[in-house]
Order: C-alpha cells, then sequence, then structure tokens
C-alpha cells in the first residue's frame, strides 16, 4: 500500500465484482478403436467432418465406437477423442531403386513415413522434384532437322495434331534414332508442355503413349542392331489450341505432373513437395492432391523473405496431417530429378513422368491392429486414463462406446474416470450380444438387465436400454450402433436440473429402427434395475423414456438432473472459492462469499431449477477451531427440483345435485 505524509493522493482499487461463473457443459469425452490419428493424445472435435478428418472414416474395425461419436456431435458441437493404442503399424518403405537417365542406384531407407499406424497410410504417395526434374526439354524449336534422310522417306518435320476426336489432341511423328525419346520419359498421366514464346505454351496430360521402332526402309522392327528410327502416337486429355505446328515453330518438354501447383521450379538445392492420396483410400479420389511444400530447403537456417523457415523438416513437423520425415539423410541426397515414395505398395508407380525418377520397390505395409472388440482393456483404459485429471480435461460426459459383454469397460470407465473425478457422468449401452444378438425380446431383456448387474452401483453413470440401426454413408451400408453417445447428446441440449428424457427433450436422431423396442411390462422391468428405455412410438418417433442414474437406492441422486445439477453447482461455486484463498478468514471474507453463491443459486431458483437454498458460510460453521487450521467452511443446502416421472389422473363421475367442494378433499 502506498504511504505518504506530504499532502498527495493516493489511489487504490478494490476489485469487488467477484462471482459465481455461469454454469455451462463441456464437452464429452470418448476413447477406442480410430483408423487414423495420433494414440493416446485427447483431441477436441467439433463436428463429424473434422472427426473423420483426423482419424479417419469407420470401417469394420471401428464403426460402433466412431459412430457414438458421430451421435454425439448430432447433438452438441465438442466431443474430446482419444485414439487408443492397438497395435496398428506405420506405413513406410524399406527399399527403393532410382531408375534415372544417368542409371541404376539402390536405397535402403525411406525418406518418410505416415504420420500415424494404421492401414490409412499405405494410400499416401509423396513425390519431390528438384530443379532438373521440375521440367525437361524433349526437342527445342528447330530440334528435328526435317531434311534428314530416313530410308526412302524423310524425317517428320510437320506434326498432326488434328488427327484425335475432337475434344482432344493426337500428336504423331517419325524421329531418326538420335532423337529417340527415352525410356520412360513420357507415360499415360505425364504433363507436357507445346508451344513456344510467340503463341504460349500449352499444358497437356498424356493419356496414351505409344513408340514403333522402325528400320532403315521405314518398316517395323525390334531388332535392335536394325532400328534406325521411331514412329510416335501421343494422345493427350486436353485439344492443342495453338496455331504452330512445325518442329520448326514449336517446342516440346515434359514436366513434373504437380507443376502447376507451384510458381516455377524450385531454387537449386531445393525441392518441390507433394502429398497424394495414391489410390483414392483417403479422400475417394485417387491422385488427390493432400498437402504441398513449396521450394524446402535441406538447410535448417533457411528462411523465405517474410521470415519465415524454409528448412522442410520443420514445415513437415508443423503443418503435416499425413507424414512425417523417416530419414532425412535420404531425402536430402535424393538429386535434383523427380522422387516417387509410395507407402504400402511395393513395387508400384503413381503413373506420371519418371525423370530421374526414384520409386519404392519394397515397402513396410501399414496394418490396422486389434479391432474394438478384440483390443485389451490395457490399451484402451490408458486412452480413458487421458480424461482422469479434471484440471487438465474438463468434461461433462464419458461415453464408453462399444462395450464387451462382462462390463469390464464400463467399470473401469465409472470407477476410474467418473467416480475418480466426481464431475462427470459416463453414459452406457448394454453390449451388442446382449442387445442385438438374440431375437427374442424377453431374452433381450433378460440379457440387458444382466448386464446391468455387473455394473458396480453409481449415481455417476447413465445407462440405456440398447442398439439403434443406422446408415452408414461412408460405407453405403445399414449398422447396429450403441445409443450412449444419444444419450449424453441429449443431455447436453438441456440445462443441467432438466430432465433428457420425454416426448419434447428426448427424441433420438439418425436412427432407422431400435434393436429392442421395449413394451410397458418390459419397461417397468427396465426402469426398476436403474436401466432408461429408448422406445419406438407411433407419431411420436423414437424417444429416450427415462432419466434415472445408476445410484442404486432410492435418492436424490438417482436421477440424471439432480446428478448433474450437483455437478454443475459444485464446479461453479468451487471455482468462484478459489478467488478466496490466502484472504482472512473474518466475518468480512465469510459475508462475502454469501453474497457471491447466493446470487447465484438464486437464478437457479428462477430458473425452477432448485426449490429452495441456503448458505451458511458464518462463524456457525467457521469456529475459532477452524479459523486457528487455516480453513474456510462453508454448507450450502439445496432442495433440487425433481422430474416428474408418473402421471396420476382421476376423473369421477357425480351425481347432478353433488357440490364439487363436497368431494374433492375426500378423493385422493
Amino acid at each position: 500500500m502506498a504511504f505518504s505524509v506530504s499532502p498527495s493522493v493516493i489511489v487504490r482499487e478494490v476489485d469487488a465484482s467477484a462471482a459465481v461463473p455461469a454454469i455451462a457443459t463441456p464437452p464429452a469425452a470418448i476413447a477406442g478403436v480410430f483408423n487414423w490419428g495420433p494414440t493416446n493424445e485427447a483431441i477436441l472435435i467439433s463436428s463429424e467432418d473434422e472427426l473423420v478428418s483426423r482419424f479417419g472414416k469407420p470401417s469394420n474395425d471401428n464403426y460402433e465406437t466412431f459412430f457414438v461419436a458421430a451421435d454425439y456431435l448430432a447433438y452438441a458441437n465438442a466431443i474430446w477423442v482419444a485414439r487408443a493404442d492397438n497395435g496398428a503399424t506405420k506405413a513406410h518403405s524399406d527399399t527403393a531403386i532410382d531408375v534415372s537417365l544417368q542409371g541404376n542406384t539402390t536405397t535402403t531407407s525411406s525418406a518418410f513415413e505416415a504420420l500415424y499406424p494404421g492401414a490409412l497410410g499405405n494410400s499416401l504417395g509423396v513425390i519431390w522434384s528438384g530443379s532438373a526434374g521440375y521440367e525437361q526439354t524433349i526437342y527445342e524449336v528447330g530440334g528435328i532437322d526435317g531434311s534428314h534422310p530416313f530410308g526412302n522417306t524423310a524425317v517428320s518435320n510437320t506434326l498432326d495434331f488434328n488427327s484425335g476426336a475432337s475434344a482432344t489432341t493426337e500428336l504423331t511423328f517419325r524421329v531418326e534414332v538420335s532423337d529417340k525419346i527415352a525410356d520412360g520419359l513420357i507415360e499415360a498421366g505425364s504433363l507436357i508442355e507445346v508451344g513456344n514464346d510467340g503463341i504460349g505454351y500449352f499444358n497437356l496430360t498424356v493419356a496414351e503413349f505409344t513408340e514403333t521402332s522402325l528400320d532403315i526402309n521405314g518398316d517395323v522392327t525390334t531388332n535392335a542392331p536394325d532400328i534406325a528410327g521411331y514412329d510416335y502416337t501421343i494422345r493427350t486429355v486436353e485439344k492443342y489450341l495453338g496455331s504452330a505446328d512445325n518442329w520448326s515453330q514449336v517446342r516440346l518438354r515434359v514436366k513434373y505432373k504437380y507443376g502447376e501447383l507451384y510458381e516455377g521450379a524450385p531454387a537449386s538445392g531445393n525441392y518441390h513437395i507433394t502429398v497424394i492420396d495414391r489410390d483414392g483410400g483417403i479422400t475417394g479420389t485417387s491422385g488427390t492432391v493432400l498437402e504441398t511444400y513449396s521450394d524446402v530447403s535441406i538447410t535448417n537456417t533457411d528462411q523465405a523473405a517474410d521470415g519465415r523457415t524454409k528448412y522442410y523438416q520443420t514445415l513437415i513437423e508443423n503443418n503435416s496431417a499425413y507424414i512425417a520425415v523417416r530419414n532425412g539423410t535420404m531425402f536430402e541426397n535424393s538429386g535434383t530429378g523427380i522422387t516417387i515414395q509410395n507407402m504400402g505398395n511395393p513395387g508400384s508407380q503413381i503413373g506420371f513422368d519418371t525423370i530421374d525418377e526414384e520409386y519404392t520397390v519394397a515397402s513396410a505395409v501399414a496394418v490396422n491392429g486389434n479391432n474394438e472388440s478384440s483390443l485389451s482393456l490395457s490399451g484402451l483404459a490408458t486412452a480413458y486414463d487421458l480424461f482422469k485429471n479434471s484440471n487438465e480435461i474438463d468434461v461433462s460426459f464419458v461415453l464408453t462406446g462399444k462395450n464387451d459383454d462382462g462390463g469390464v469397460v464400463a467399470n473401469y470407465v465409472i470407477g476410474n474416470v467418473a467416480e475418480y473425478r466426481k464431475d462427470c457422468v459416463a453414459f452406457i449401452s448394454p453390449s451388442k450380444e446382449a442387445s442385438v444378438d438374440s431375437a427374442a425380446a424377453n431374452t433381450k431383456l433378460v440379457n440387458i438387465i444382466a448386464y446391468r448387474n455387473k455394473l458396480q452401483s453409481s449415481s455417476y453413470w447413465f445407462m440405456d436400454s440398447g442398439y439403434k440401426y443406422r446408415y452408414d454413408k461412408y460405407n453405403d451400408k445399414y449398422r447396429w450402433i450403441p445409443m450412449n453417445g444419444d444419450s449424453a447428446g441429449l443431455c447436453s441440449r438441456v440445462e443441467p436440473y432438466e430432465s433428457p428424457a420425454g416426448y419434447r427433450r428426448g427424441v433420438i436422431k439418425n436412427v432407422v429402427k431400435l434393436a429392442f423396442n421395449p413394451n410397458k411390462a418390459q419397461r417397468d422391468q427396465l426402469y426398476s434395475s436403474s436401466i432408461n428405455p429408448i422406445m419406438s412410438q407411433v407419431g411420436q418417433g423414437i424417444l429416450l423414456f427415462g432419466d434415472k442414474t445408476g445410484q442404486g437406492y432410492v435418492s436424490s441422486f438417482d436421477r440424471i438432473n439432480v446428478r448433474r445439477l450437483f455437478i454443475a453447482v459444485e464446479k461453479a461455486i468451487a471455482t468462484a472459492a478459489q478467488s478466496f484463498l490466502f484472504e482472512l478468514n473474518d466475518e468480512f471474507t465469510q459475508t462475502q462469499f454469501k453474497n457471491i453463491v447466493e446470487p447465484f443459486l438464486r437464478e437457479i431458483q428462477g430458473r425452477r431449477g432448485i426449490t429452495d437454498f441456503r448458505v451458511i458460510s458464518d462463524g456457525t460453521v467457521n469456529t475459532p477451531e477452524v479459523i486457528d487450521q487455516n480453513k474456510f467452511k462453508a454448507n450450502i443446502f439445496i432442495k433440487p427440483a425433481r422430474s416428474i416421472n408418473v402421471i396420476e389422473l382421476t376423473f369421477v363421475a357425480t351425481r347432478t345435485g353433488i357440490e364439487f367442494d363436497e368431494i374433492v378433499g375426500s378423493l385422493t
């Protein structure tokens, strides 16, 4: 505090604006098997599209886990996702052969590998071009002399650009043996450039390339000593629109197929790196460009004009969603041509020009590892443990996704996440064996109740009655999916003190039919076992029809709205209470605490979340002994609002002369 003896103005500031933060619903969380993405790392996902982008499309290995997360996102806008380590491996290349114009060399290492484990990495291709590989001239303007004799005919000087179909170009010409186009220089998929400085240059994609060897008489021959020249046919996808049609007027170049993605050739010693979906496994379209890195350097100190690094390892590490550097030495020594590395596809090529080309001939094919049914608890538990620390990740709901028939996973999540944190609720569906595989409805009822009885009782879990049938747009088929994502999603859409069930709030999305649609008698059996029925009703849709927790005995906390109300109130007031740490425990502090808590609870009361409350933080609880222990105590009494589970309507017929006031009190 400022001190002054002489006359002065002293300014001090007191913060009396402390308040309890508003109630919010943090994201949900799920762990399980996914086909892509980092393992044992929690990632916040905000949409189904982002879920696919970060963790891959669903497959037969993980569709239940995937769609539980996706279904939750149909109701809410955020979920933490942790991919369990299921033994999947990374795709990369073990051996590569350099097929260049100068000869063959072999490397036994892979420059790049898939960023994440999983068979999806087998679809990746990485192509990088040095300065020499960006483009190579085959014939300069005037490069072929049409006056040279060739047997009884002259070498072709005029090019026929118009013999193909109207939408394409078919370039045909004849050259002597010294002007042969090097093997592999042009092939289907190559990008060629035809034109000159006057008319401009036209990029044409090669659809078909044919070379026919001729003898001195112009007849076809395959005998090498007799070859005196060649006939060429290059059919292109696009139509050539230039006016020049003579070798004395045009130049022919073969270019880096993805060169149009860049502004020009890389600087000497630098590279353009292109990452593609080689076979369509990632995007659905083979050859789709996934990422590009322009003019990258192999020197870690190189920078662009704006000060950003050009070093390839840093750029890929910071920006790539698909690849990682595996062996920098191999990349840095790969030469100035074009290099192709296909992940997990031995001996294949990508289908474009092969100037100074290096391609994989033996690869490390990635596998997906254990599926969601065979993954051990140890692998799944490690991923769920990421959500144990409430100070690191704030969650409201923990989704168990696909559950085993023994209830092992569900019990682990209840005991080691929900009960451990005590600020979130685990959402559980019975196993597929219990709710889908049996044909008879009564058998399903018995199995679902038996599954519930394997779970420890706790007010920190909520169980629905089974599976729904929904469409999988990624694989064009229908699948059975557990509904714990839907139950949690319904909770996310209501206030913590409101029930998520019923005709107004409990409508389930993305469902064709239920595996088990309980009737009234069966719903009674389920509800008495703390299982919340999901039923189909004509004219209403498919509804969540219960709001019980797994408390196991009659209590205020056997309802999900009460449990969530107390979690929300406890978290909010505890957060506000942190600002009182190290303050003096006197009447002023005790009153100040009460004054910030009461308006918060009064607001909830005004919104019908609680019926009454009382806050005691004075000397009644903060006795001298408590103060001497450097503690502060407050007792907060709350009467929670209760949801209606049973509506009883009594209709009474009376005689004509009876006054209603005479009998109203006599009926119960």
